[in-house]
């Protein structure tokens, strides 16, 4: 008779972000320049808060994501995707004009860290979710938590990014592994806008003003038409749901629906694992198929998908 199988443990550790970047923005203009680039408020964000931020096209479409905070009344840390990073600096310095700003790739000096379960829960007592916490050289910013794993009890994880020097040692916790930090950022429900998937979404459709990042009071921005025409016109018809598989997901693969097999869809966001047959993708998605029929990946065929919970309502005329 064999053993039933112990309960997958939550994950907890610390995990030094490669997939990561950083961009420091300084001097008297830095925060009026990225406040007319981003789609977040910048002149108001305060010392000891972060933002989510989308930087877009043109057309609307998100280039990049950001996580954005004040380290210094005149300067600001956005991280981002890395493999975007030397694209969105290039694009952004290109605007910077005459305004007293310098954009600079700070990625070979300041170590980025991901934190989840107990080790993030420790290092951001006292923080509410987006609160920036500093001990010397240290920053530590509590990112939403991810949905909880069924399998591992259902409870919400904590997350958080902590950046100090490159030459700071580890930080004390256990090692954590790259595809379950991914799985958790797709269980957040918190887009970041990788290579595979920059210009493929305006805001909405990855949920971007649901978590907080896109301010609709705030002045112009690349873009800004296209998502206030998105959010007040009506005219949104896709959204981010969270779906599982048996098999691994990546971000820029395509998602059929058994309607209309020839046709993708949806686009995977973000996605990662917590373990042999629980992977999860954060995926872009026409709404009407989220109702019925069945999901499946990369082709109308391909493995099947199941719909998950994320840890935020979506709207009520949305959600599936």
């Amino acid at each position: 008779m064999n053993a039933p199988s112990a309960t997958p443990t939550p994950p907890d550790g610390a995990l030094r972000l490669a997939d990561w970047g950083l961009i420091r923005a300084s001097g008297a203009d830095a925060r009026s320049f990225l406040h007319g680039q981003l789609t977040q408020d910048m002149q108001h964000l305060p010392r000891g808060q972060a933002r989510l931020a989308g930087y877009c096209s043109a057309k609307g479409r998100l280039l990049a994501s950001f996580v954005v905070w004040p380290v210094a009344d005149d300067e600001l840390l956005l991280a981002c995707s890395a493999d975007l990073l030397p694209a969105v600096l290039k694009r952004l310095s290109m605007f910077v004009l005459r305004a007293k700003c310098k954009l600079v790739d700070v990625s070979g000096d300041l170590a980025l860290w991901g934190l989840a379960g107990p080790a993030a829960r420790t290092a951001t007592q006292g923080l509410a979710p987006w609160g920036v916490g500093s001990t010397g050289a240290r920053q530590v910013v509590r990112l939403p938590d991810a949905a909880g794993d069924a399998e591992a009890g259902g409870a919400p994880v904590p997350r958080a990014l902590l950046v100090q020097p490159v030459a700071e040692p580890a930080p004390v916790a256990p090692a954590l592994g790259a595809a379950a930090w991914a799985a958790l950022e797709a269980r957040s429900g918190v887009v970041r806008i990788v290579a595979a998937t920059a210009e493929q979404f305006v805001p909405q459709m990855v949920n971007l003003e649901l978590v907080g990042g896109v301010n609709f009071q705030k002045g112009c921005y690349p873009g800004q038409e296209v998502v206030a025409r998105s959010q007040y016109r009506g005219t949104l018809k896709r959204r981010a749901y969270l779906l599982s598989a048996g098999v691994p997901l990546s971000p820029g693969q395509e998602v059929f629906h058994s309607a209309d097999p020839t046709q993708p869809a949806g686009l995977v966001a973000l996605a990662g694992s917590l373990g042999a047959g629980r992977h999860d993708a954060l995926v872009e998605l026409k709404i009407a198929a989220t109702t019925e029929g069945s999901l499946h990946l990369g082709a109308g065929d391909g493995p099947l998908l199941s719909l998950g919970t994320l840890p935020y309502p979506l709207p009520a005329e949305t959600a599936a």
